[in-house]
């Protein structure tokens, strides 16, 4: 699902609430930023709190038709529902607003098929956009003809127009399952000649523009892609560093985020092989995460998503918790064992990161 278009997208964002834990500024923030790494421009944004589902629309009536006097007086070119919709519901929405709608997975597809470099992101991408897709295929089809397909949530890695038609999406599921377990199996061979060869290995993970590939690039003086967006790299990267006499390997791995897809959890296993197996994980935080107003602190929930994928995917071992961007710090809290303060950009606390590494790596 390509698109040519060049002008900006306008864009509302709407926020669902489900439980009372959930930080509504929060949920608004990282919904809005996940909406301008599309290229989107937000120009208003709505949250309701949810108790009872409305199983047609998810929001209420009146939340409906608050959103409708808007876009009364405002045009826009999708309306983007930070909730998992399913295929009536995005069409209900849709009709009732008269435009595109698009769920926080379709939204996540899109910025991973605008991002995807690589043959092998690609192929993931694709196969999480297929099986998005396809219990969604007849609201979706009939949406995209009424609104238009193109823009945000209609994108492709690559220049392959995504056909929607079932048999077309079921077939190609087939396909790329078996290029991504080839390459897949590929990686493991060239695993089992590292585990043969000695060489120690540690994987950055840490949720979404925490900075992991711009440590990666202070520790091994390498030039990896960076900006400053939500999955701006997707690919596996990694490079060797020179530690206490011997060279380690260092890879860097997709970002977190909560409510992470399973379409792209599943997609994306071979990538999260390299924490599970590796010898030591380093969890890259950036706790300069704050609301706009600076009123609340971010971090604790990333941290608190990352360590759970990585508990489910058994990558429970040999963590070490890094806080970068700490230059940017007013205040640092005393950090544990397994804690330590560094900035990327500074090259503060590098020194003692690697001693750190090399002491947890035993060499």
């Amino acid at each position: 699902m390509h698109s040519t278009a060049k002008e900006t997208q306008k864009a509302i964002v709407v926020v669902v609430v489900t439980k009372s834990s959930e930080s509504k500024n929060r949920k608004l923030d990282e919904v809005t930023r996940l909406a301008e790494s599309t290229g989107i421009e937000v120009v208003g944004a709505f949250s309701q709190n949810i108790k009872d589902f409305n199983k047609a629309t998810v929001i209420g009536s009146g939340k409906v038709a608050e959103i409708q006097q808007f876009l009364q007086e405002r045009s826009v070119d999708v309306v983007i529902v930070d909730y998992q919709l399913t295929g009536s519901q995005i069409s209900n929405l849709s009709e009732a607003f008269s435009t595109r709608v698009l769920d926080r997975v379709g939204l996540i597809l899109d910025i991973f098929a605008l991002h995807a470099k690589t043959n092998e992101a690609k192929l993931q991408v694709k196969l999480a956009q297929n099986r998005y897709l396809l219990p969604k295929l007849r609201q979706v089809r009939e949406t995209s003809n009424k609104y238009g397909g193109a823009g945000v949530g209609m994108r492709g890695p690559g220049e392959t127009k995504l056909e929607l038609d079932r048999r077309r999406l079921e077939r190609e599921i087939d396909l790329l399952k078996k290029e991504i377990e080839k390459i897949k199996s590929q990686r493991q061979v060239g695993r089992r000649e590292r585990e043969k060869s000695g060489v120690k290995r540690v994987a950055l993970v840490g949720y979404t523009n925490a900075g992991k590939s711009s440590l990666l690039n202070a520790l091994t003086k390498e030039n990896v892609y960076v900006e400053n967006k939500y999955f701006a790299t997707l690919d596996t990267t990694s490079r060797k560093l020179f530690l206490n006499g011997e060279n380690i390997v260092i890879t860097d791995t997709v970002g977190f985020i909560s409510e992470l897809p399973h379409e792209l959890v599943d997609s994306f296993a071979s990538t999260l092989d390299e924490a599970r197996e590796s010898d030591l994980v380093l969890h890259i935080v950036d706790p300069t995460a704050t609301s706009k107003d600076g009123s609340e602190n971010y971090f604790q929930e990333s941290m608190r998503v990352t360590n759970k994928v990585l508990d489910d995917i058994g990558a429970t071992r040999n963590r070490l918790v890094v806080y970068n961007k700490c230059d940017l710090l007013q205040t640092r809290k005393k950090l544990a064992e397994n804690e330590i303060y560094v900035s990327a950009k500074t090259k503060e606390g590098l020194d003692a990161l690697k001693q750190k590494m090399a002491e947890m790596l035993k060499i």
